[in-house]
């Protein structure tokens, strides 16, 4: 059933309303779920004009404050500007420090910028498991840039690229590859490769950087689009840079949607999050199967003490579970 209250106030840019849209998405509870796909079905036929950027890069690298610096200039460009922060969740308590908007200063104040930090909360390729539909919520309530920063592990991001039109990929100068994760899976999925903190005396670092890398990009394959990434330099603390990064990303974007690659590589997106959804379904299916329930901690005791094999007990419970004549959910 759709909350035609909270869609109503989405729909006229309420910022509290996009805010408990989003924490209705993220829901786990059973319950949910019905008004999670009621809300989100209704928000899509709205969506599809913005620009979606993913942003990412080892944690140090300043991704927060580059937003902080895009973003303002998207706002003085006229746009109104979503960020969508992956925080790291702690492997232990689930908790994440969710501190974003304290390092977007420029951007919390301003009434046309929207700020949703998020955990991960053990989502791997650096978003969290409902950014997808986080972003249809977003271009409903009229953002038409949507800016996604990544939780900064490094080479395994590489599912922001499945949800997001460009993605930029940040490196400091003078830091070590093996810190970097420039490893080649990463590096491919990179629309556009920035250096930050080029100023004063890391500009002479980052063209020195700049120059190194430009050898090795030349031997990436190219893009979907048929491109490779361009190499720029910026610092958000002196402005250097931030708006010929907003400046090439429009070009980007315009060449894509005239080219007619924007509609192909959505299309591509759709189908992948159709797979996505499927396994978390099945998995939620598996999980509730009463004879799953019933069997896995002993099948889980076995494996930990070492008396049955991962794979053998996977392929134990799968059995059951396809034998199961339990009703599906």
């Amino acid at each position: 059933m759709l909350d035609g209250d909270l869609f109503e106030g989405l729909r006229n840019g309420d910022r509290a309303a996009l805010g408990k849209a989003i924490t209705l998405i993220e829901s786990d509870r059973a319950v949910d779920a019905s008004r999670i796909h009621a809300l989100v079905e209704a928000c899509l036929p709205f969506g599809g004009k913005a620009m979606r950027i993913g942003i990412t890069g080892i944690p140090g690298v300043g991704k927060s404050t580059l937003i902080d610096a895009l973003g303002s200039w998207m706002i003085e460009k006229g746009h109104r500007v979503a960020v969508l922060a992956i925080d790291p969740s702690s492997e232990r308590s689930g908790g994440s420090i969710l501190g974003d908007k304290t390092r977007m200063e420029r951007l919390s104040v301003r009434p046309e910028a929207f700020i949703r930090p998020t955990p991960a909360a053990g989502n791997t390729g650096g978003i969290a498991r409902r950014t997808r539909e986080a972003i249809a919520l977003c271009e409903a309530a009229g953002y038409d840039r949507i800016l996604v920063e990544t939780v900064g592990t490094g080479q395994n991001e590489l599912e922001v690229d499945h949800i997001t039109d460009l993605n930029v990929l940040l490196l400091i100068a003078g830091a070590g590859d093996e810190l970097q994760g420039i490893k080649r899976g990463i590096m491919e999925a990179a629309d556009m490769i920035a250096f930050t903190k080029a100023d004063g005396a890391g500009r002479e670092r980052a063209e020195h950087a700049r120059r190194d890398l430009q050898g090795a990009i030349s031997l990436l394959p190219p893009r979907g689009s048929g491109r490779r990434p361009d190499l720029l330099l910026t610092s958000a603390t002196s402005g250097e840079g931030v708006d010929a990064l907003g400046e090439a990303l429009n070009d980007l974007f315009e060449s894509d949607r005239a080219s007619g690659y924007l509609d192909v590589k959505r299309r591509d997106q759709l189908v992948h999050w159709l797979d996505r959804t499927i396994d978390r379904g099945l998995r939620r299916v598996f999980d509730q199967d009463p004879r799953i329930i019933d069997r896995s901690p002993d099948i889980r005791d076995a494996v930990r003490n070492g008396t049955k094999s991962p794979f053998a007990a996977a392929e134990e419970l799968l059995r059951l579970f396809r034998t199961s004549g339990a009703p599906r959910p």
